[in-house]
């Protein structure tokens, strides 16, 4: 079955009979019919194209849910990236400065064993000094009293 046009109302032509319709007022009638089934069929293209229209629209929201979509989840897996390079990066740092500390320490321990190791050479040094020293004020002692007796002898010949 075909639809009715608008046209089709606008061309139809009813027989004539005996007693029949007044011809006036049924083309006023079909006028009218016309007219509303134009308007309807107005109404339903525009329908249709406010459909195609939200369609297309929806279409593309769609599209831009799944761009949004894929865009969080490729900000969440960053972020996740960057919180886990800082992690790594925190852990890193802190084993250096651990490094660090231990290599100081160290240094310093050995700074405190060659201090200490300077200290008693030090002692060894003035240990040394003192019985040079004293040596020295015994031999200077000796050649006193040598002197001393010397003298007496060179006295007593006189």
């Amino acid at each position: 079955m075909r639809a009715i046009t608008p046209l089709d109302i606008q061309n139809k032509q009813f027989r004539m009979k005996f007693r029949g319709f007044d011809v006036e007022e049924v083309s006023s009638f079909l006028e009218l019919i016309r007219e509303e089934l134009e308007e309807l069929l107005r109404e339903n293209a525009s329908l249709k194209d406010q459909l195609s229209r939200a369609d297309e629209q929806l279409i593309e929201y769609r599209k831009m849910e799944v761009t949004l979509r894929e865009t969080l989840l490729v900000a969440q897996q960053m972020v996740e990236e960057y919180k886990s390079n800082a992690r790594k990066e925190a852990e890193l740092i802190r084993k250096e400065a651990e490094l660090e500390a231990e290599n100081i320490i160290k240094l310093a321990q050995e700074k405190v064993i060659k201090i200490h190791e300077d200290i008693v050479d030090l002692k060894g040094i003035r240990r040394h000094f003192k019985e040079e020293v004293k040596r020295l004020i015994e031999s200077h002692m000796q050649m006193l009293e040598y002197d001393k007796e010397r003298e007496g002898e060179d006295s007593i010949e006189i």
